[in-house]
């Protein structure tokens, strides 16, 4: 794979557009579940793709501008919520871990498409990715974050968390094709950063 030049502007680009995909996917109709109510959205489909295109580092800065966005005030969460206020929820727990999810997701994204491409069924280790910022991030912060907001036990809370599996995993396999089909496309997105030349000192020992 070829090396990409470096490029801020570029990054920053990406970064705002992807945060601003996954503000998008935010405005989906969302599904209560469960005693707590903590809907199912579109958020973590639109996390794990973001990682999937983007990478570790872009991926974990665009999830950091989408809940700084929120943060502030801006109505990205799910049902037009905004502001602070959302970290005293119940879905607190899964909104923090978007951009811990982006770099795990983001990290083996990454590894798997310059060690082996992504021709063939390459997708399916995409959603191995998908699979492991969700299961080993996404899911145990939930449940934690319900299991504090929502004033009951850990258990309790990893039952509840049970109904967002089925929809998840379909997420990771839909944000998988989708990336896979991206990189085909933009081959060079993951590919390594060549090293910035000082054209000054090339040119005196040229010279």
């Amino acid at each position: 794979m070829t090396r990409r030049k470096p490029s801020t502007l570029t990054d920053l680009a990406l970064v705002a557009v992807f945060a601003g995909l996954i503000a998008a996917f935010s405005l989906a109709p969302a599904i209560p579940v469960g005693a707590l109510m903590v809907p199912i959205t579109l958020q973590t489909l639109a996390v794990a793709l973001t990682a999937m295109i983007l990478g570790p580092w872009r991926g974990f800065a665009a999830t950091c501008l989408y809940l700084l966005l929120g943060f502030v005030g801006l109505p990205v969460f799910a049902g037009g919520a905004a502001g602070i206020g959302v970290l005293v929820r119940p879905s607190a727990g899964y909104l923090l871990a978007f951009p811990i999810a982006a770099l795990v997701i983001g990290f083996l994204a990454r590894r798997f498409v310059l060690r082996f491409g992504t021709a063939g069924r390459r997708w399916g280790l995409f959603v191995v990715a998908g699979l492991a910022g969700s299961i080993l991030v996404i899911h145990p912060l939930g449940i934690v974050g319900m299991s504090i907001n929502g004033a009951m036990p850990l258990q309790a809370a990893a039952v509840l968390d049970l109904a967002y599996w089925p929809g998840d995993v379909i997420k990771t396999v839909i944000a998988a094709l989708v990336a896979v089909a991206v990189h085909r496309a933009f081959p060079d997105l993951f590919a390594p950063v060549a090293p910035v030349v000082d054209s000054e000192r090339t040119s005196a020992h040229i010279g």
